[in-house]
């Protein structure tokens, strides 16, 4: 008998499938409809109306209702992810490229290869007894003090130059040039507020000028050339003018001094650059003769001084033991004319009057007085003028640089003061008194409030607040202006200065960098 032929299932179900498209009805049929043809093109009509109304503008008509609504998701996350802002925040989180570093470059140092520290216990060593160890005294722990220069003149030798290249002629000519000079007129403070507002600095206006804090600086009183000098903790004194093409980016350095440059100056013609230090000698830079010829040579450190005549012939000086000495550059040795001890010592600021020359103010640790060069003796001196109202000790005092009827002062205690010196009758009333912090620590050198010499009324200040800034007031203790710039200014300007013709101003720092704020661009 014949076995019955095996299939698998799926050749079962194929062929039940295959029956069952057999009985459909094909796809091109039609069936009839209870609706007229008149009803049916109507709901066509109505159904592109609607998917007309459900399609937003700009996409095409012929789309399914499912990739309309396709096309509007993506048009809604898009526009979400658009409101995040997502590539200015990446940009903002990724860091900035650190600024070229310009002036003078860090020296290389070679570090002491000491020897490798073992245990008793590798140098198969057994424990020591009654060991005895050598204590240093501390004072030899410290740094030794650099030694003084020798007295006398000292060569003008550049320390970043090479030995046989001599200084630039065009750096000469500029030292000579006599300053155009300009009268002095209180301006409006509506413009002189446009003014400071168009100064501004970029990647070339910041420059490494000496290795150390700077603890003074200055411009030269050219009208057409910037040339500034500063002074570090070290002695050390760098010039800088920004378009030259000699030294490190325009920087040459010298180190007239062993310490402390505290106050520098530029004489009229001829120009010399006068330096006073805390190693107790002041300098006077000349270029045509080559050297820093020594003006005054003291015992106690020399903290400040002024020019006490208009051709710049005699300084008034202050040593940090209490006295005033009166100098003339034209005497061959390096002494003093006359000496006065005042109240109170230390000094830290000495002020001439502008317009009365034999008035001068003097800053002696907590107390401020103005004395009359014509009646000092040489002790038990008495003021003819108390700026009292000071808790702490004050950083500076000045006159105001046209007629002298207000003095500054910026003192410890978070205070900067204006006095009304208008009459020297021993009333020196308080004008205003503005806070402003001035605990800069030991790593900073003292903030200290300077007149605009362009400017009767206003001055400017460092700042420690964050952002870091400097700041320019009216003496009615208005801030006119602030100066910021998170690439450029990051850190504190303790010393500040306005140029005496020109709309620039500078700010020196800890590391030995001169800011500039300008309204030209320097290349």
């Amino acid at each position: 008998m014949d076995e019955p032929v095996r299939r698998t299932s799926r050749r079962l179900r194929e062929k039940q499938n295959q029956e069952k498209k057999q009985t459909l009805p094909p796809k091109c049929l039609t069936f009839t409809s209870e609706k007229s043809d008149s009803e049916e093109e109507e709901n066509i009509q109505e159904a592109k109306v609607k998917r007309k109304k459900k399609s937003p503008p700009g996409y095409r008509q012929d789309l399914s209702e499912y990739e309309l609504e396709r096309l509007e998701n993506i048009r809604q996350n898009q526009a979400f992810l658009s409101s995040l802002k997502l590539p200015e925040i990446s940009e903002a989180l990724r860091p900035k490229p650190k600024p070229t570093q310009k002036g003078l470059k860090r020296e290389k140092t070679e570090t002491e290869l000491l020897p490798v520290r073992k245990s008793l216990r590798l140098q198969n060593k057994g424990p020591q007894t009654n060991v005895t160890v050598e204590m240093t005294p501390y004072e030899a722990r410290e740094p030794e003090e650099k030694p003084k220069k020798v007295p006398g003149p000292i060569p003008l030798d550049p320390i970043n130059l090479d030995e046989h290249v001599s200084l630039p002629e065009d750096l000469i000519n500029l030292w000579n040039e006599i300053p155009v000079k300009q009268e002095t007129e209180t301006s409006n403070l509506k413009s002189y507020q446009q003014m400071l507002k168009k100064l501004s600095i970029n990647d070339s206006c910041v420059v490494k000028v000496v290795k150390d804090r700077i603890c003074s600086a200055a411009f030269h009183p050219s009208s057409s050339n910037l040339l500034m000098a500063a002074g570090d903790k070290s002695g050390h004194l760098g010039l800088w003018k920004p378009d030259a093409k000699w030294g490190d980016d325009g920087v040459i350095y010298f180190e007239p001094h062993s310490r402390a440059i505290n106050c520098m100056a530029f004489s009229s013609h001829p120009c010399n650059l006068i330096t006073v230090s805390y190693d107790g000698s002041a300098r006077s830079m000349d270029l045509e003769k080559a050297v820093f010829d020594e003006l005054y040579r003291s015992h106690s450190g020399l903290r400040s001084f002024d020019f006490l005549s208009a051709d710049c012939s005699t300084l008034l000086l202050c040593e940090w033991n209490g006295d005033v000495a009166v100098v003339d550059r034209r005497t061959p040795d390096a002494s003093n004319e006359s000496l006065y001890t005042m109240a109170s010592s230390p000094l830290r600021s000495i002020h001439v009057h502008p317009v009365q020359q034999h008035y001068f103010v003097v800053a002696e640790s907590r107390f401020v007085n103005i004395y009359d060069l014509r009646h000092l003796k040489r002790r038990n001196n008495n003021a003819v003028g108390e700026l009292s109202g000071h808790s702490r000790s004050v950083s500076s005092a000045f006159f105001s640089p046209v007629t002298g009827n207000r003095v500054l002062t910026t003192c410890m205690d978070n205070k900067i003061r204006v006095f009304d010196t208008s009459q020297m009758d021993g009333r020196t009333p308080v004008l205003k008194s503005i806070t402003h912090n001035m605990q800069t620590g030991r790593w900073l050198s003292r903030l200290s409030a300077v007149w605009d010499p362009k400017q009767e009324e206003c001055f400017m200040i460092g700042s420690v607040e964050r952002p870091r800034r400097i700041k320019v007031y009216h003496e009615s203790g208005l801030c006119l202006h602030t100066f910021q710039n998170m690439d450029h200014l990051t850190t504190v300007c303790s010393i500040t200065a306005f140029h005496p013709s020109r709309n620039i101003l500078l700010g020196g720092n800890s590391s030995g960098r001169l800011h500039i704020f300008t309204d030209c661009f320097i290349n």
